[in-house]
């Protein structure tokens, strides 16, 4: 049984700890309205954002990990790598297994697996490749990990050649895009 005295400390308690809270929260949106702002000015944002549900707060995540030197990865193998988008094999004589990539850039591949597994809400593409890694037998985790994997490639040539995400250019999307009716 509570008391009128424990009663009254636990509202106390309370009320201290929505005190604090609500500067917080108040600052936090503060600081996400101006990353979204400051993302959008600049061109390696305009990139991130261009793909499918990145959003602006994911781009600037993704971009503050990425850096604004795209010679910092000379290939999309080191780029997926850095991001632990790319399976590790282990192999000793006739025993083999493939593995979670664990040393890595932790920042940078949950940037980029929430960007996968939001864009496949958003992308044909993106939910075909979840899909079928899901119909292979890929928990969660991993099926949006093989996506960041197909992503990086995406984005990885964006981001060298300096040029937005677009569908149309994108091979393996074209399958997805709906047609032009033809005319009679």
């Amino acid at each position: 049984m509570v008391g009128p005295l424990e009663e009254q400390a636990r509202a106390e308690a309370v009320l201290d700890f929505v005190a604090v809270l609500l500067p917080l929260l108040q600052r936090l949106r503060t600081l996400s309205s101006a990353i979204q702002h400051a993302v959008q000015q600049l061109p390696e944002g305009l990139i991130l954002m261009s793909f499918p549900r990145a959003g602006r707060i994911n781009a600037a995540q993704i971009l503050a990990e990425l850096g604004d030197d795209p010679a910092r990865f000379p290939c999309e193998e080191q780029l997926a790598a850095e991001a632990g988008a790319a399976p590790v094999t282990h192999a000793s004589g006739k025993s083999r297994s493939v593995v979670c990539r664990f040393a890595c850039n932790k920042r940078l591949r949950q940037a980029l697996t929430c960007f996968a597994d939001n864009s496949r809400h958003a992308s044909p593409w993106a939910a075909s490749v979840y899909q079928a890694a899901r119909s292979r037998g890929c928990d969660h985790p991993h099926a949006v990990r093989i996506l960041a994997r197909a992503w990086i490639r995406v984005l990885w040539r964006c981001w060298q050649n300096r040029t937005p995400y677009d569908p149309k250019l994108h091979r393996a999307a074209k399958q997805f895009l709906p047609t032009a009716p033809q005319a009679a």
